[in-house]
């Protein structure tokens, strides 16, 4: 596999066209640092780190709203790619859905938010935008 972020994204957005409730992803540092991100900012109920076997793996939980039936995650969508990295700038950072949605960036300092790496003014490799 050449690029494990968008396997992960795939595996969450097919979970939820599926309607599944939790979703089993095979687990690496960097995505579990965009995991607690996911679930901090509420778009995914709970998750559980797996330590079996050599890799491990990430249990998620997803979220819905009990009337419509409708998951909290409307869009995934990967920006850099290992064929054509994308780099910015705090000054030139994207904001997502106008700040309703979050834009997930590794930077120096650790993966985080857009806010967040505005406020801490770092740049860095924007990863994907979920909202």
């Amino acid at each position: 596999m050449t690029d494990p972020i968008a396997d992960y994204l795939t595996r969450l957005r097919n979970a939820i066209l599926a309607k599944h409730r939790v979703v089993e992803i095979p687990a690496s540092n960097l995505k579990r640092e965009i995991t607690k991100i996911l679930f901090e900012k509420g778009y995914i109920l709970n998750y559980k780190f797996v330590e079996e076997g050599p890799q491990g793996s990430i249990k998620i939980a997803l979220k819905y709203d009990p009337v419509n039936k409708v998951n909290a995650i409307k869009k995934l969508i990967r920006i850099s790619t290992p064929g054509l990295r994308k780099y910015t700038g705090y000054k030139e950072m994207p904001r997502v859905l106008n700040g309703l949605g979050i834009a997930v960036l590794s930077t120096s300092q650790g993966i985080m938010t857009d806010k967040e790496a505005r406020g801490l003014k770092v740049g860095g490799e924007v990863l994907c935008y979920v909202y």
